[in-house]
């Protein structure tokens, strides 16, 4: 089984009696490859958190470290030696002999520990960190708020952060990358488990439409997708959105997403955060 791009049949398969308790076992397997420095994987976190809102009961999702680092010399993790934690206390490893990429990645692995959903949570803090906050999310006091913002044991996660499992796991996401031949960030290559067949690669940001035709072909049918949430159920799940992506998930003109959020906004729900090029609003619950 490869990541090489297959040509793609038409389906036209729709099935509204298809029984969906087959696929208690989820029957697609998604890899996400992303840079955590890469502003189109930012990009395309809308997408998926919409795919997988209309169709997440047929697919898990895994995210691999990819990216720049693929250009770093992966024996360097070798080199990073394993410090006894204190409580909480500044990291001791010196970042002076570590490539700059190796530690928001080896941080991810490190969230990874504690859990698919906590790693899940942690990069998106990061992402947000970055590209929301503008703040070097290498830094040491920023990582501990990230690993914070997203819950998890700070402890465990000082302890892992350097430690061998981390750069191991870091190491099998490189390799992943190679063996699947991928050069490019953010790249999703979706397996179906149920048939002996290549899987499908894409590589590069594409419009929504894209994403969701690639999943129906590979999943074989042509499933009706899920009600969404409630936006207020939705941004309190999510706890910072950006207008962009409700925009997305919702299938509104910005114009109507930004009314709609401004009426959560008078309701003193959530809080506007303006950005130079998009809007961000804040949970803050009801009053």
């Amino acid at each position: 089984m490869n990541g090489n791009q297959q040509e793609l049949s038409s389906s036209n398969q729709t099935d509204p009696t298809f029984n969906y308790m087959k696929y208690v076992q989820k029957p697609i397997e998604m890899y996400v490859f992303i840079d955590p420095l890469c502003s189109e994987c930012w990009a395309l976190e809308p997408y998926l958190k919409k795919l997988y809102v209309e169709y997440g009961r047929f697919f898990t999702i895994k995210h691999v470290i990819s990216g720049q680092l693929t250009a770093l010399n992966p024996n360097g993790l070798n080199k990073i030696k394993q410090k006894k934690p204190s409580r909480l206390a500044p990291f001791s490893t010196s970042y002076e002999d570590l490539d700059y990429p190796w530690v928001p990645a080896l941080a991810i692995k490190a969230a990874e520990l504690q859990g698919k959903k906590a790693g899940k949570q942690f990069i998106r803090k990061i992402q947000e960190t970055l590209f929301f906050d503008k703040q070097n999310i290498c830094n040491e006091e920023i990582l501990l708020k990230c690993a914070a913002g997203a819950a998890l044991d700070l402890e465990e996660f000082h302890r892992d952060l350097f430690s061998e499992t981390s750069k191991r796991a870091l190491q099998c996401d490189l390799k992943l990358a190679c063996e699947m031949e991928v050069d490019y960030t953010p790249t999703i290559v979706l397996f179906n488990q149920e048939v002996e067949e290549d899987g499908v690669k894409l590589s590069g940001l594409y419009p929504y439409d894209i994403y969701e035709f690639v999943l129906k072909e590979i999943l074989q049918r042509t499933p009706i997708p899920s009600v969404k949430p409630p936006l207020i159920n939705y941004l309190k799940l999510q706890q910072t959105v950006g207008t962009r992506e409700v925009s997305v998930i919702y299938d509104w003109s910005i114009d109507q997403t930004e009314k709609e959020l401004k009426k959560l906004q008078f309701q003193q729900i959530i809080e506007r955060i303006p950005e130079k090029n998009e809007s961000y609003w804040r949970y803050l619950g009801t009053v």
